[in-house]
């Protein structure tokens, strides 16, 4: 990178941390500390809610995952209005109501204190090792631009990130987020105009590549249950996992648990209702335009340069096949332009690439077994780094690590939270100290901070990480979801059906995930139903003592 590089990223980096320990310097209150203040206006929640959920793998990931599939997985983001609409009418103002500091105490409330913490453990454990993948996507690019192996930039980045949210806990995630939001929506609007503007052909012959190619499918209206993202995997299992993120994920919750009013927390609910699905159609529209690029431009035939360095010389045969492919595609594409109808042969060049493409992962893998060799989370950043002018390059690094240390943040301080208050307090220590609560809650911040850096550590073998991230919330948030919705709209489940409804029901997504190829969305509407029904049938089968008639479920009113 050029000086003026490391300025703006440095530059950049600093101004964001400095603001955010500024803002929360001398926090003494652990409620303070948990609730960030309780005055956040509705922009700063609605950023700081999108700015969560947008981890660097948004930014490392998701524009690979265009490069390679197209604009289908946009489908997956379908779901979120239509949760931030139902959840701003419901479970959001019970959380307000009931002044809950996580999500599981009114689990308690409504059932006992074993669902309560059943749920948190499951919180615990799925967002733990989220936050490893979190971790591990920004150090691919610190690998990348410094040289360092990637083990040593996660264990950096985790450290960093544990040091300000210790230091300031809710409040100083959210202040950073904005800021964080801010950069990362502009880097992105910039990196569309520097990709245009390179492309060597014009706006409109570059859509008609991608559509020859079939990257520009954003919606598939098949029913097959085995395809990932459909437009009905979208809106079902998609609204139903963004249910379950938005509504009992607390890294989420206590971020508009933080809003100064109803009214503002619901503002900036809709906030993100509408700027989501653009915001991810525009990232893979990114992933879209770099792979047009290349049509027209030499690649390597595995995009992680280091691992492909390390595979020569049995490489260098798939190489010469990769470059001969690329040179027959040049002229057809040039037939194309001039007017002849190419497309097949188009196509099936295209074929062929990526069959040497995947012969080429496995002598990578062969010539180093630890490597990943899903190698298309480092294709936008190859081309960051090689086709960027200089200051760019920083800015778009900085919105990549802005991300990481945003979504990181975020999570860390939920599973401090979660700890202090579902487990130690309740169960060990309720009569704890401000003072001592205060300390403890940052000890739990930083335990799981290094918990999740030692998944990191291991996050290499995983598949595209933006898949890895929301197949494993999938795998968890079906039944978290269906327990909040009993308890919210049933009036007679007791504590112990509901209890045994979610150990069932995660049992089964497990047996699901393991024993079939279901689309990943679907797994959250198995969980969901399976605790609904699971509990409703043990509750009407099982004895009811007098003493044992719930309370009603709150209202949404």
């Amino acid at each position: 990178m050029s000086t003026l590089d490391w300025l703006v990223l440095g530059g950049t980096l600093a101004a964001i941390v400095g603001y955010g320990t500024y803002k929360t310097r001398g926090i003494k209150n652990v409620g303070a500390y948990l609730r960030g203040g309780e005055d956040s206006r509705w922009y700063t929640v609605g950023l700081s809610i999108m700015a969560t959920q947008a981890s660097a793998i948004t930014f490392l990931s998701t524009p690979g995952q265009g490069f390679e599939d197209g604009l289908g997985f946009v489908q997956f983001y379908f779901g979120v209005p239509i949760a931030m609409v139902f959840l701003s009418a419901t479970m959001v103002p019970i959380f307000y109501r009931t002044r809950v500091l996580t999500a599981y105490e009114y689990l308690e409330q409504r059932f006992d204190l074993k669902t309560r913490q059943l749920t948190a453990v499951i919180f615990l454990l799925q967002r733990g090792l989220g936050t490893g993948l979190s971790i591990y996507a920004p150090a691919i690019v610190l690998s990348v631009v410094l040289g360092w192996p990637t083990h040593v930039t996660t264990v950096a980045i985790g450290l960093v990130v544990i040091a300000y949210t210790v230091s300031g806990g809710t409040r100083a995630v959210n202040q950073t987020q904005q800021l964080q939001m801010v950069v990362m929506l502009a880097g992105m609007a910039l990196a569309v105009a520097v990709i245009i503007r390179q492309l060597p052909v014009s706006l409109g012959e570059a859509v008609a590549v991608a559509g020859v190619l079939g990257k520009l499918q954003a919606v598939d209206y098949s029913l097959r249950l085995d395809t990932r993202y459909t437009f009905w995997s979208g809106i079902t299992g998609g609204t139903f996992v963004a249910l379950a993120y938005f509504g009992t994920d607390q890294s989420q919750v206590q971020r508009y648990l933080s809003g100064e009013s109803l009214a503002q927390t619901r503002l900036g609910m809709l906030m993100n209702a509408l700027l989501k699905v653009p915001m991810q159609l525009l990232i893979l529209a990114v992933g879209v335009f770099v792979f047009v690029f290349f049509q027209f431009n030499p690649s390597p035939v595995f995009w992680n340069r280091a691992a492909l360095e390390r595979a020569r010389p049995a490489i260098v045969p798939l190489e010469q096949q990769h470059e001969a492919l690329f040179a027959e595609k040049q002229a057809l594409l040039q037939r194309w332009r001039a007017g002849e109808a190419v497309q097949p042969e188009l196509a099936a060049l295209e074929t062929k690439d990526r069959a040497v493409r995947a012969d080429a992962r496995k002598v990578v893998a062969k010539a180093d077994p630890l490597v990943s060799t899903k190698d298309s989370d480092y294709v936008f950043l190859t081309f960051v780094m090689t086709r960027f002018p200089p200051g760019l390059v920083g800015l778009l690094l900085a919105v990549i690590l802005c991300a990481a240390m945003s979504a990181t943040a975020s999570a860390m301080n939920a599973l401090g939270t979660t700890t202090m208050v579902d487990f130690y307090k309740r169960s060990f220590a309720p009569a704890v100290p401000n003072d001592r609560a205060l300390r403890l809650t940052r000890w739990f911040t930083a335990a799981w901070g290094l918990i999740a850096i030692a998944f990191a550590l291991v996050a290499s073998r995983l598949d595209n990480l933006i898949q890895a991230v929301n197949i494993l919330g999938s795998i968890f948030y079906g039944p978290m979801l269906g327990v909040f919705l009993v308890g919210f709209f049933t009036k007679r489940v007791r504590g112990t059906p509901a209890f045994v409804a979610v150990l069932a029901a995660q049992a089964l997504v497990i047996a699901v995930f393991a024993a079939s190829d279901i689309g990943f969305l679907w797994y959250n509407v198995i969980g969901c139903a399976a605790v609904v029904v699971i509990a409703l049938a043990i509750d009407a089968i099982t004895p009811r003592r007098p003493e044992q008639t719930p309370p009603a479920p709150a209202s949404a009113s």
